[in-house]
């Protein structure tokens, strides 16, 4: 029991770890965004569940199926609580390890070898039972720092999920919004298509009345089937994108086709968009954060390293009993009992240990550039989808004025030329024009809204309390282990 006054020693140097002690750094952020445009932003907190200002039901239906059953989701929850698991473990090596263990043998020797005893004699029974603990003492700190290092890592996963939600439904947005605009281009070549069968009908109308020509039917024709031309391969797109919101809400693909194929309005602009200001936005940002704590993570297992340049106690006890015979196993004078302090040390070998720690330097290293770039990419990102954003919105206005000028210029068009003011030519050129003009607009809209869904990706807000209580409860120093 003497070994036992090492106790006061451990616990004197509880607090003695070695390796440096982790700070969070501060970011550099710059005041303001250099990208928002009054008017368009305002610095407000960044929303949450962006989509539903979208109002459609549709898309809010398939955001929380995502959030559900998205295979993504699932394999990053996964792995996060693998981390948990190793966590728990990990704290378990501050503690005792506690073992209990029994048994029973039967023994003979041979007549050669005790040839003066009876058959009887020969024949040996023991039983034992006994319970051992082994106790690493954790004077430098090396398990304290391996238990500090998956913490973060924990909390690394943990954002790690935020930025898997982030990318899962910002492309789940986007490719519902897709699918919106290439519906609506659809519908501008279909109606496109009606006019011109129309005007091909009045050409032929005329043709038989002798005060047309064989030349414009057949223009009118081949305007008429490359109008058509457009719809099958807008159609192998839209099946393509209901292919893949079915895949990213967990289903399979064809799953969702009998309710996406109805055609709704794309979803409308919004006339502001919170973005917070910058320092917020890195706070914010889950990939930042995932950066941070693995470069908390690497600081740590300095420690780990460096501890292995000191010796490694370890307390080992044992409490038990054995026996000839199972009625006198519980006997006074069965009990068995050890207590033995035991040292480790690779002094010997110290080249090595300072390889290990090399390594682990260069890994904090290595993190520490990762978290640095983490920050300028999340500003780039920023800045670039409020440049999309902003630019989205001005080509739509005058892609707006050029469809509705177009739009007079063939109803125009076709007005003068059945009072027999202009040829025929004139009414396809306007036609043409005018399929050109709408179709334009619908692809300028589709671009503006996947800007904006862009943007709102970009800030990555609003989401953590969609991935469960456990990780969104997670942050630096907060862990959820049970």
């Amino acid at each position: 029991m003497r070994y036992l006054l090492v106790l006061p020693l451990t616990l004197s140097l509880a607090a003695c770890a070695v390796g440096p002690d982790y700070r969070t750094p501060e970011p550099t952020a710059p005041d303001s965004l250099a990208r928002a445009e009054a008017g368009l932003v305002t610095t407000e907190a960044a929303e949450r569940d962006f989509w539903r200002r979208f109002d459609d039901p549709m898309l809010n239906e398939l955001v929380d199926a995502a959030f559900d059953a998205n295979h993504d989701l699932r394999i990053a929850l996964a792995s996060h609580d693998r981390n948990l698991a190793l966590l728990r473990q990990a704290r378990r090596d501050l503690a005792p390890s506690v073992t209990a263990q029994a048994g029973a043998a039967h023994q003979r020797a041979s007549a050669d070898q005790m040839p003066e005893v009876t058959r009887a004699q020969r024949d040996v029974e023991s039983f034992d039972a006994g319970v051992s603990a082994l106790w690493e003492l954790d004077f430098f700190g090396r398990v304290r720092r391996n238990v500090e290092a998956q913490r973060a890592e924990v909390e690394a996963s943990a954002a790690d999920l935020r930025a898997m939600q982030v990318v899962v439904v910002g492309e789940l947005v986007d490719q519902y919004v897709r699918l919106r605009g290439l519906q609506e281009q659809r519908r501008v070549a279909r109606a496109n298509a009606d006019n011109q069968r129309e005007s091909l009908a009045l050409v032929d109308a005329r043709l038989e009345a002798g005060r047309g020509t064989e030349f414009d039917s057949v223009r009118a024709r081949a305007q008429l089937e490359s109008t058509l031309s457009r719809i099958p391969s807008l159609e192998g797109e839209i099946a393509a994108i209901i292919h893949r919101l079915a895949v990213l809400t967990g289903r399979e693909p064809a799953a969702l086709i009998a309710r996406l194929e109805t055609p709704a309005q794309l979803p409308a602009l919004h006339d502001q968009v919170a973005v917070g200001l910058p320092g917020e936005l890195l706070r914010r940002r889950p990939d930042i954060a995932a950066a941070e704590r693995r470069l908390h993570a690497a600081t740590a297992r300095i420690g780990v390293a460096t501890a292995d340049l000191y010796p490694r106690f370890t307390l080992n006890g044992l409490l038990g009993t054995q026996a000839a015979s199972t009625g006198d196993l519980f006997g006074r004078d069965s009990e068995t009992r050890l207590i033995a302090l035991g040292v480790d040390w690779s002094f010997l070998d110290s080249g090595r240990v300072r390889a290990r720690m090399a390594a682990a330097d260069a890994d904090a290293e290595a993190n520490l550039a990762r978290y640095e770039q983490a920050i300028l990419l999340a500003l780039e990102e920023t800045e670039t989808a409020l440049a999309r954003y902003a630019q989205a919105r001005r080509e739509r206005e005058h892609l707006e004025a050029a469809a509705e000028a177009s739009a007079e210029a063939a109803r125009q068009a076709r007005v003068r030329f059945e009072v027999g003011v202009v040829d025929f030519l004139a009414v396809i050129d306007a036609e043409r024009s005018l399929l050109e003009a709408e179709d334009s607009l619908a692809r300028g809209n589709v671009r503006a809204a996947t800007a904006l869904v862009g943007l709102y990706r970009a800030l990555a807000g609003g989401w953590e309390a969609r991935i469960g209580e456990s990780v969104s409860g997670s942050g630096p120093g907060q862990v959820e282990t049970t």
